[in-house]
């Protein structure tokens, strides 16, 4: 199995590739949507599973606004080369990320090296950029609160990875294409 040992470079700040938004540019519009208290009321809440709504993201991107029952998360998973950010809008969610670049093709199993796993956690109004290499999972810890938060990615997912982890071990299980989340 591969070792990951490499630092993660930090995000991209400027604007992508083909002139599309920077992840500090999506950042800034997850903040802004999750201050839209209308916006948030307007998310019905499942008491059992994730509920969502697509949203118009700034040139091009695309967005999510995602409601989050207490005890639920994402699993470990990367968006498929594309960059992003989150914001929370309301209650609280945990992200557990990777701080190491995983190669994008060509293994299922890899041994992560110590200290490559960070966690941090995000109330509301709080929010983060990352880049397109990006692994991790997002979870609400909460035993009884919904959490909502507001997505973006550009450019517009063309894919996640899903993965799974046992101790320092993460397995490629499935890749998802566009049209299982929407």
């Amino acid at each position: 199995m591969p070792d990951v040992r490499t630092p993660a470079r930090p995000h991209t700040t400027g604007p992508g590739h083909d002139g599309g938004p920077s992840a500090s540019e999506l950042l800034d519009f997850a903040r802004r949507t999750a201050a839209d208290a209308a916006l948030i009321t307007s998310l019905p809440l499942d008491p059992e599973g994730r509920t969502w709504i697509r949203l118009d993201g700034p040139g091009g991107s695309e967005a999510w606004l995602i409601g989050w029952p207490p005890g639920t998360g994402t699993g470990w998973h990367d968006h498929g080369g594309s960059h992003g950010a989150f914001a929370t809008a309301a209650g609280e969610l945990t992200e557990q990320s990777l701080t190491a670049p995983l190669p994008t093709e060509g293994w299922k199993t890899l041994e992560l090296a110590d200290g490559v796993d960070r966690e941090r956690t995000l109330s509301d109004g709080r929010g983060r950029a990352f880049g397109p290499h990006h692994v991790h999972q997002v979870l609400n810890l909460s035993a009884d609160t919904h959490a909502v938060s507001v997505h973006a990615y550009y450019p517009p997912l063309p894919l996640m990875r899903r993965y799974s982890r046992t101790g320092p071990v993460l397995r490629l299980e499935a890749v998802e294409q566009p049209e299982e989340w929407t």
